[in-house]
This record gives C-alpha cells, structure tokens and sequence, in this order.
C-alpha cells in the first residue's frame, strides 16, 4: 500500500510531506501536517530565530511521545533550496549541518520530523564569531514559575546596565530564554566569558534567586547556563514547538508581559492567533545589536577579585584556568593539587590539536575524537572525601522511567521523604551518541547523618550501549544516518564506539580492549534509515 503523501507550494517549491495525518502529539491529537501547517503560519518569526544557521535536526519520527535522534549531518539527498555549512566541532571532527532559509525549508525539516529548531547561534557566512549571545533561565526542581519571571526581569536590569537589550521569550519547557544581538567580533570563547559574567552579575543582583553555579549539587533557585554560549551549543528557538504533550511553543514576549506570562497558554493552537493579531514581538532583534565589550571588562574585573573560569561542558577538554573538572561532592584533594587544564579556545591542548588536524588531512576519519590527557581529569587516588552526600537511585532510557525508581526508593525510606527540599531530586538528561537517557540522584545534605542510607543497587541500571553492534552502527554513521545501533546478530565482541561531540560515558565503555576485526564479506547489514 502506498505511503500517504501531500504535496505543499511554498515560496514556489514544492515540499511533500509524508504520512501526513500521522499522530505527532498524542494526547491533543495534533498530526504531522498540523506542526507543519503551524511553522507555515508564523514562518517569518520562526526564520528571524533559525533562518540562515547552521542546525542540529533534532528528529522525533516517533512523534513527540517517542525517543528523538540527533542528526547533526545533513541527509544525502536534499533539495536544491537547503543550503548546508560545514562546522568543525571541539573534538576536531567536522560536519556539513542544515541550513534554512524560507518556508519550504521549515516545511522540510518538518518532515524529517524535527518538532522543535535548535540553530546555533553564527550565521553561516560567519562561523566562527557568534552574532548571538544566549541566556537560558534554568530552574532547579521545585522553583516557582513566578521566581523565573522575577530573575527574567533582573537579568534585563543587568543586561541594560551593560549597553545591551535582550529579547525574552517562553522557552516552552520549564524557563526563559532571552536572546541579545551582538557584533559577529568575537570568538565563542569570548562570548561565552560574556555570558559568564552576566550570570555571575545576576546572582549578586538577586543572591536568594539566582545563581551561577555549574554543578547541579551546588545550584539553588534559577540557574543561569553560561555554558549555552559554547562551540556546539544549541537551544530550542523562536516559535519552536516542543515536544510537550499539550504542543507548547517557545514564544517570544514584550517585557511587559514577562511579569506575568503564564508559559502554558502558548500551544500549537494559540499562538497562530496571537502572531496574527499582534505581530512578532520580537521582530526588531536584528535592529539591536550590540556589542559585548562592558561585559567583558565586567569579567576583567571578577577575574581580577579572584572570579577566574568556571567548568565547562564535560564533553571539551579542560580548559586553562578552568577549575577543578570533579563535582564538589567528588572532590579528592585540594584544588591546588589538581593538573591544570591545558585547551585552549574550547577546544584540546596546541600539540593535540595539531595531531588531531595532521591524522584528519592523512585521511583518518576518527582524528577527531576526544582523548585522555593530564589534566582532563583528576588522578583517583586518595580517600575520598565527599562534602556533598549523593547516593545514585536509577538509570533508564525514559525519565517517566528513573522517576518511578525513585519512587522505589523513597516507598524503601519512607522516614527520609520528609527531610527532602526539591532541590535535593537531580533528574539529569545523559546525552548519548544519537539518543538521550536519564540519571536520579538524591542529595542527602538535609538528612541527618545516622539516617542517611549508603549507595544501593540502582532501581533501574540501563546500559544504552548493551546488545548493540557498534562497529555496523559506526560503519553506518560514517555517510547516513542511523538512529540507533542494531541488535547484535550473533554473540561478538566489540570495540566501544566514540562519539563525534559528546564523550561516551566511563561506565559504559567495555572493561577490556579488543583487537580490531578483519572485514570479512559480505558485510554486516547497516541500519536502515528511520522513516519520520
């Protein structure tokens, strides 16, 4: 039986869009067509946030009830209206990403079942300084959405003392986002350095709301993720829908809504309405720019009072002058006793570098990939002298999962519960090598001593390697996109696989080396390419 279609003109292209009234959101019942019928309508305010960047395709082919896989190489085919730039990530390697530029590339990637766009922030005639600095409103469990409001409205304070305007918007999931235009001048390094000092700003504005602490055991209130405005860092933009059950959108404001903007009321349904009626609001971004060079004497001065870098992402090298790259709770000795970091500008050590980029022009496809070096990371030694009491509760590959191990858990200390502060849950999202899981922890700082219980089995341990042929699935990553490794057709060993951007976790690599294995015909069949 043939596969549905429906052919769309839009800016005088065609654009097909298959299994058309296929489900996307479940529970209102909205379909493929109908994301794509919505992105069309407000088109002009979803291009000023995506339009003409480089993007990470973030596919649910699913729908927004399923697993999304992450696509950051374009597909082999692509019409002659998708333009593509090449990026080259910290870990050395490259890839030629998506670009869009009308109606019909929304529709597009629409298609390919990406609900919501995550453009980086350099247009792809730049891509080395970023023409956008990003600041991500975070909230820790348990904060009130009126206390994101109040920070949202302190970051601005802070921003205008600097020279600069920011544009909020919903972040359509739990936070804030507010966008400033910047000179495309400066590095991602520097602009991420910008980003840091206005969080740190932030939370000396509004100390009991806001924070800029990096570690999530340390955080409190609103969390100010500087580490959005690294190399490869990409966040849901303008008009996205995201793949919430009631199709929330991430919509951009006037700040005199912020005060008392409720983020539930801008659905899939609402705010075509709303973008008719009143325009985008932030339709004058681009007619703002600024330039970033108080924030960076601002970080002149923290730097000088002894405010020096804070960790970044666990997937760069570490970084000179970076601190210590160990959560607090894992700390072993003091920080002066740690290897300094030695990357430079986000990305590895000069002599790494320089191997990395002489294996990639010898042809040698995985030069790029991050290694170990002194000072990645600390050497384990010592006893361990934790400062924060973590216990581990669950691993699984849905939340919905890790939540319901913790759930266990509590039902087993029932005399704990009450001594819990919401802050205490960190549900954190492990970003795999196409594919996300999640992690429960507990912070036991508020139980007394003699109550805290020791590290138990996990209620749930999953492995989002195990049963998977790697070396078909790396094999089929190398020119196509894959969604995920197939299950092993006989029992083998097999190398562990290494990631283009993100490292794999520690304790999922294999216990023992392998020798790589001879190719032998015929080869093993790839995975096939998911339809969305």
């Amino acid at each position: 039986m043939a596969t549905e279609k429906e052919t769309l003109t839009l800016n005088g292209r065609e654009v097909t869009v298959s299994n058309p009234r296929k489900v996307y959101f479940p529970e209102s019942g909205h379909t493929k067509l109908d994301l794509v019928k919505y992105y069309i309508a407000v088109a002009d305010g979803a291009l000023r946030g995506a339009g003409g960047r480089p993007m990470a395709l973030k596919r649910f082919v699913d729908g927004a009830a399923g697993q999304p896989f992450f696509q950051k190489r374009a597909p082999e085919n692509i019409p002659e209206f998708i333009r593509t730039a090449t990026l080259t990530f910290p870990s050395g390697r490259t890839a030629d990403e998506v670009v869009i530029d009308d109606a019909a590339g929304l529709a597009w990637v629409n298609n390919l079942g990406c609900i919501d766009l995550n453009p980086h922030p350099v247009r792809a005639e730049d891509l080395d300084h970023p023409d956008e600095l990003r600041v991500d409103l975070d909230p820790v469990p348990g904060v009130p959405w009126s206390q994101i409001r109040e920070v949202a409205l302190v970051a601005r304070e802070s921003l205008e003392a600097v020279g600069l305007v920011g544009w909020p918007k919903t972040s359509g999931s739990r936070g804030i986002h507010i966008n400033i235009r910047i000179e495309p001048r400066w590095t991602f390094p520097e602009v991420r350095r910008a980003a840091l000092a206005l969080a740190r700003d932030v939370e000396r504005r509004a100390p009991d709301l806001a924070t800029s602490k990096w570690w999530k055991e340390e955080r409190h209130g609103v969390f100010l993720d500087y580490n959005q405005n690294a190399k490869d860092r990409t966040v849901a933009s303008a008009y996205s829908v995201r793949p919430l059950p009631d199709a929330r959108v991430s919509t951009p404001l006037a700040w005199d809504e912020v005060a008392t903007v409720e983020a539930e009321a801008f659905t899939i349904d609402t705010v075509p309405a709303r973008y008719a009626a009143i325009g985008d609001p932030g339709a004058g971004i681009d007619d703002a720019v600024g330039s970033l060079e108080a924030l960076l004497e601002l970080s002149a001065r923290d730097e000088a009072e002894g405010l020096g870098d804070a960790p970044w992402p666990p997937n760069y090298a570490k970084q000179a002058g970076e601190p210590p790259r160990v959560q607090p709770s894992k700390a072993r000795r003091p920080t002066s006793e740690y290897e300094p970091g030695r990357g430079q500008a986000g990305g590895p050590p000069p002599e790494v570098a320089a191997e990395r980029a002489a294996a990639v022009a010898a042809g040698d496809s995985n030069a790029g990939l991050p290694t170990e070096w002194v000072g990645s990371k600390p050497t384990p030694t010592g006893r361990r002298k934790t400062s924060i009491p973590l216990v581990e509760i669950a691993r699984h590959e849905f939340k919905e999962g890790a939540l319901e191990g913790l759930e266990r858990w509590k039902a087993r200390h029932p005399d704990l519960v009450q001594y819990l502060e919401p802050a205490d849950i960190l549900v954190d999202g492990m970003r795999g090598r196409s594919a996300l899981w999640y992690r429960v922890r507990v912070n036991l700082i508020h139980v007394p001593e003699d109550l805290r219980p020791a590290q138990e089995p996990l209620e749930s341990d999953f492995d989002p390697w195990a049963g998977q042929d790697i070396e078909a699935w790396r094999a089929a990553t190398a020119g196509s996109r894959a969604r995920r490794p197939a299950p092993k057709a006989k029992a083998v060993q097999s190398t562990a696989t290494t990631a283009d951007e993100t490292p794999e976790p520690k304790s999922l690599k294999p216990k023992t080396p392998t020798k790589p294995r001879t190719p032998t015909k015929p080869k093993a069949k790839t995975p096939p390419k998911p339809k969305p």
